[in-house]
């Protein structure tokens, strides 16, 4: 049993400090992403900032000018896109950099189609590792699963995507699906990394990285881009939660379909018989019908 979603992963290259810039092009590409159907966008990692904590890191923007760009979930930036994602019926997930106090943290949320914040996400693994000053770049302390109009959902943010035990605990509290903000690695070992994380956890996953657009389904990669501003759509197949209603569901579904399709295979192996040709060399098509092979 699966929920089929319209989803599309976007991807461009944010300007450095520029806010209201950043912003302006985030609701644009959103708004074309909403006319060619998308229920659920994704944007990278750090997108109304820009992803300056390397810069600050280097010396070459200073600490203090994080809280230019950084945001409350109060501010009216947020609040444009609260707005935007009720126009548009379109629920939207994307990264910034969330100021709580006097510390900053990379963070991912996820608006639903009513505007309403469903789900908050901050980075729990960096790149770059962490000292205890650097008040402008915090680890994240938890990772939770969140209900959203498909589904749970779970969220990492890009150098996550790596640790198969960080993606594992959103699906471990019950998420179906996995959304990947990123501005990092456009290598294919990260296409793997991906792939893997969806694999391993039996979920879709729709990652946006600033270079690549990757949208995983049912353990296979349906839409890939690397082009560096691009909107990327695709399916994803949300699997159902477990529970006893959905076990007798799906079972009823396989049922009534092994009803139909034993009685074929029955006739075309007497067919098979009769022609003589009880040894041939066969295949599997994806429902374990056998294909004779030329």
């Amino acid at each position: 049993m699966f929920r089929d979603v319209r989803v599309a992963a976007l991807s461009f290259k944010p300007v450095k400090m520029d806010l209201q810039g950043n912003a302006a092009r985030l609701e644009e590409m959103f708004r074309e992403a909403a006319a060619d159907g998308a229920e659920l966008a994704v944007a990278p990692e750090g997108v109304l900032e820009g992803y300056v904590v390397n810069e600050i890191i280097d010396g070459d923007i200073l600490p203090e000018e994080m809280n230019r760009v950084s945001l409350t979930m109060r501010s009216p930036v947020i609040g444009r896109f609260r707005v935007l994602a009720k126009s548009l019926n379109m629920c939207l997930a994307f990264g910034l950099a969330e100021r709580i106090g006097d510390e900053v943290y990379n963070c991912a949320i996820f608006l639903d189609q009513r505007g309403r914040l469903r789900g908050k996400y901050h980075k729990m693994q960096l790149a770059e590792g962490h000292h205890r000053s650097w008040w402008f770049n915090r680890l994240g302390k938890g990772s939770r699963a969140f209900d959203t109009p498909f589904g749970r959902a779970g969220m990492v943010i890009c150098n996550d995507r790596w640790n198969p035990d960080i993606a594992r605990i959103p699906v471990l509290d019950g998420a179906r699906y996995l959304l990947i903000p990123s501005f990092g690695s456009t290598a294919r070992a990260q296409d793997r990394a991906v792939l893997a994380r969806a694999r391993e956890n039996g979920v879709p996953i729709v990652e946006a990285n600033v270079g690549v657009t990757l949208i995983v389904s049912k353990g296979e990669i349906v839409a890939l881009s690397r082009k560096q501003t691009a909107i990327t759509h695709g399916t994803i197949a949300i699997p159902a939660p477990p529970s006893l209603r959905n076990r007798d569901r799906h079972e009823r579904g396989f049922l009534a379909w092994r009803r139909r399709e034993m009685p074929l295979r029955y006739r075309d192996r007497m067919r098979r018989r009769r022609q003589g040709r009880d040894t041939v060399e066969v295949g599997h098509d994806g429902k374990g019908r056998l294909i004779e092979k030329d």
